[in-house]
């Protein structure tokens, strides 16, 4: 059975899973990246579930972010994911991306801001102190450095919380940047932007945070999922985000039916180059066993 089209941003493991019919839960996705150390989100959802019946109030979960952020709350605006930050941004202040390959949202104007994600997606290497942008997108600097965010002065950041606490379904992202450029994406973004539901775990979430531990733990399993594929003969390139590029062309069409997902960088302008998400150690042994039966 043929496997669907690769999507433009990896998570499509759903739809691989019904091609090939199994459970989605019995699919290894590592076609997205997020934070393997993450404490199940699922047991604090379920302890906010009146909240559904409420309409969203954003103060209080904007005041604590910029709280953790170390920034005045005016310059904090809570998105339903980073791609809404992305979006707003763009919307307020255009711009152009630093160099190809770069994250396929991000802006491809002539003119305007520079934006540059950091680390470098897709290669995963953080930014060097010479290098220069307008718009920072922090998605994975937080797993990457163990810190919230590079603290740049006089320019806009776009995160995504989603990352870090591995909850895409929850939709948590934000954008970072002076005040005028808050209030102008603010005025932009539809109200209720964030669900309640979303607004009320975050505290919980922020709680949980322990961005030392995590950094350090998805070093450790980077360095072993890159051992664990070197020693199957595969070519990979490792930077410092949760995730490793490897140099093998039909290796998503050669795993899936094994139980395991992995993006495939034809939309970054890398044919036959495969991104492979940093896993939990069950997932390193998942993986593991996929690759013996290759």
């Amino acid at each position: 059975m043929s496997l669907p089209p690769a999507g433009e941003h990896g998570g499509d493991g759903p739809a691989v899973a019904a091609a090939l019919g199994l459970d989605p839960a019995d699919l290894l996705d590592l076609s997205q990246n997020m934070n393997p150390l993450a404490p199940p989100v699922a047991p604090l959802v379920s302890r906010h579930l009146d909240a559904l019946g409420r309409y969203p109030d954003d103060r209080p979960a904007t005041a604590l972010l910029a709280g953790v952020l170390g920034v005045d709350r005016e310059r904090v605006l809570l998105t339903n994911g980073g791609s809404e930050a992305i979006s707003l941004v763009t919307a307020v202040l255009g711009g152009r991306v630093r160099g190809e390959p770069e994250f396929g949202l991000h802006p491809r104007g002539q003119q305007g801001p520079v934006w540059r994600t950091d680390p470098h997606s897709p290669t995963g290497h953080l930014a060097g102190p010479d290098e220069h942008a307008d718009v920072w997108d922090e998605a994975f600097y937080a797993l990457a450095t163990g810190r919230w965010t590079a603290g740049r002065e006089g320019v806009v950041v776009v995160g995504s919380l989603t990352k870090t606490f591995a909850c895409p379904g929850l939709r948590l992202g934000y954008v970072l940047a002076d005040p005028d450029v808050v209030g102008r994406c603010a005025a932009l973004q539809p109200h209720w932007s964030v669900s309640t539901l979303a607004l009320a775990v975050l505290p919980d979430l922020l709680e949980s945070a322990d961005l030392p531990a995590w950094s350090a733990g998805v070093t450790t399993l980077r360095a072993e999922l890159t051992d664990l594929l070197r020693g199957h003969g595969l070519t990979v390139s490792a930077g410092d985000a949760p995730w490793v590029l490897v140099d093998e062309p039909g290796l998503r069409e050669r795993l899936a039916p094994h139980g395991v997902l992995v993006r495939d960088c034809r939309s970054f302008g890398l044919p036959g180059v495969a991104r492979v998400a940093v896993p939990d150690a069950a997932g390193l042994d998942r993986l593991s066993a996929a690759l013996d039966r290759l």
